[in-house]
C-alpha cells in the first residue's frame, strides 16, 4: 500500500520457509532524486520502526529526498513470529531479505544498540554474497555487538542460569517497558555463532560511533572495544558525555541526523 501523502509504501515480506516463515512488515520512503542512497534502520532489542530515532531519520531521509528503509524484527512491532523465537542469526535473515526486496543499489546503514550488531553482520554477510546494495556508510548508535557474549552471559546470576537450564530463558526487569526482557537460552547460543569482536571487521565504508558515556546497558568501554576492531581509517567516535543508552533527546538526534546526512552527502 501507497501512502501518497508520505511517499511510502508499507508492506509485508514472508522471509523463511514452512514453520520458520513469517511476516515481516517494512515501510519503504521512496526517493525523490534519482541515484540517492537509501537510510536503512536497524533497530534494537524489544525496539520497533516507531520510535524518535527511527523517526527522526525518515524525516531527514523526506528532506534530503533520499530513500529510507525501516521494518520491525519478528517478534517485534507489527511483524510476525513469536519473541521468543528471535535470535541475531534469525534478525540477520530478515534484514537482509528487507534489502534484497527494496533492491536499493546503495545505503547507509544506521543500527542502534543490537542493531549495530545487525549492521556489522549484515556487512559481512553482504561482503561474502558480493551481491546487493553498495554500503556507502554507516552510523552505530551505542552499539551492542556481541552483547549476549560480553554483557549478558558474564554477568548471568545462578538463579538466571537454573532458569535457563529449566526453563530455556530467564526474564530481567526493564528499564523502558513494563515487560521484563526475555533471553533465550537459543539467544545466546546463537550470539557466540555470530561474534564479530575477534579480528579486523572489513566495513569497507566509514563508520560514525555514537556512544553515551552515562548508559547504564552499553557501557562506553563496549564502544572503544568496537574501534579496536575496525579498520583505522574513516572512524569516528564520538562519546556523549551526559548521554543514556536511548540518545534520543534533541540534541543527540540533532548528532544522529549530521552523521547520517555527512554520509549521504560526502
Amino acid at each position: 500500500m501507497t501512502d501518497a501523502a508520505t511517499n511510502s509504501i508499507e508492506k509485508r515480506i514472508t522471509v523463511g520457509n514452512g514453520p520458520a516463515a513469517r511476516e515481516i512488515a517494512v515501510i519503504h520512503r521512496l526517493p525523490t532524486r534519482p541515484n540517492t542512497p537509501t537510510l536503512v534502520w536497524l533497530g534494537g532489542y524489544r525496539s520497533d520502526m516507531t520510535g524518535t530515532k527511527a523517526l527522526e531519520l525518515d524525516k531527514l531521509a523526506a528532506e534530503l529526498g533520499i530513500g529510507a528503509l525501516r521494518f520491525d524484527y519478528s517478534g517485534h512491532g507489527a511483524s510476525g513470529g513469536a519473541f521468543q523465537d528471535g535470535t541475531i542469526s534469525r534478525w540477520l535473515e530478515e534484514a537482509l531479505a528487507v534489502l534484497d526486496d527494496s533492491k536499493a543499489e546503495s545505503v547507509v546503514l544506521v543500527g542502534s544498540s543490537m542493531g549495530g550488531w545487525v549492521a556489522l553482520r549484515l556487512v559481512q554477510e553482504l561482503r561474502k554474497r558480493a551481491s546487493g546494495p553498495n554500503v556507502l556508510g554507516m552510523v552505530l548508535v551505542a552499539p551492542a555487538p556481541d552483547f549476549t557474549a560480553d554483557l549478558v552471559e558474564p554477568h548471568l546470576t545462578a538463579e538466571q542460569r537454573q532458569s535457563l537450564a529449566e526453563r530455556g530463558y530467564f526474564e530481567e526487569h526493564s528499564e523502558y517497558s513494563p515487560e521484563p526482557n526475555i533471553f533465550t537460552r537459543a539467544l545466546l547460543e546463537d550470539g557466540r555463532n555470530n561474534i564479530v569482536l575477534t579480528g579486523i571487521i572489513e566495513t569497507g565504508c566509514p563508520v560514525h560511533i555514537l556512544q553515551g558515556m552515562q548508559d547504564p546497558d552499553v557501557p562506553y568501554s563496549h564502544a572503544l572495544k568496537l574501534v579496536e576492531f575496525l579498520p583505522a581509517d574513516d572512524v569516528v567516535l564520538t562519546l556523549i558525555r551526559d548521554g543514556d543508552h536511548r540518545l534520543s533527546r534533541p540534541q543527540d538526534l540533532e548528532k544522529l541526523k549530521a552523521a547520517a546526512a555527512a554520509l549521504i552527502i560526502a
